[in-house]
């Protein structure tokens, strides 16, 4: 048998080591949590920078996203405007080390636009597409596409506007399967089709 001291001894260690092993854990945690927000940031930072992008995008006039035959949009006398819904996607931000979106300066991307016409299905409707890079520090943001002229190819053009390091995914990447099935479906609510 224990006796009466030894058994209140061992029940007051107990609770010490209760405490000690909570503690333990509750430090553990933290650590954890703060590792786990450090990592986050900048894959919120990416979504609001797409959202961003995404916004400007499509409040701009599409004669401001700069591509030549814009024009083919047909002149409406319609009051309100349609839509402008856009698919883009984040290549980078300069500076690369930004934490928030106050400080990214420059987003280089890609962008897929359909003016939403009523009952304009996607296949016929006048898009806006190819490489872009945003001036964030303008209010709002400057829109500067890819386009190729009378003297420069666009492959050249976009070597001389994107930093090395995004050149190739702007070569060859556009919208993933899920951006692009996401910008349709916006489309689709849009152009009430």
């Amino acid at each position: 048998m224990v006796s009466r001291e030894g058994f209140a001894g061992w029940y007051r260690n107990r609770f010490v080591w209760v405490a000690v092993i909570l503690l333990a854990v509750s430090a553990g945690t933290a650590v954890l949590l703060n590792r786990s927000d450090s990592t986050a940031e900048p894959a919120d930072l990416q979504g609001q920078i797409t959202a961003r992008m995404r916004t400007t995008l499509e409040q701009a006039d599409p004669g401001q996203h700069n591509h030549a035959g814009h024009g083919a949009q047909q002149a409406t006398t319609q009051e309100k405007k349609p839509p402008v819904i856009c698919g883009v996607r984040v290549y980078g931000y300069e500076p690369a080390e930004a934490t928030a979106l106050a400080d990214v300066r420059t987003v280089y991307g890609f962008h897929l636009c359909g003016v939403a016409e009523q009952k304009r299905p996607w296949d016929v409707a006048v898009k806006l597409a190819g490489p872009v890079i945003m001036d964030m520090s303008t209010d709002p943001p400057g829109i500067q596409v890819v386009e190729a002229t009378a003297d420069v190819m666009f492959v050249d053009r976009l070597r001389e506007m994107f930093p090395d390091k995004y050149e190739e995914l702007a070569l060859k990447e556009a919208l993933t399967a899920s951006e692009m099935a996401e910008q349709r479906r916006r489309y689709d609510a849009a152009a009430g089709v």
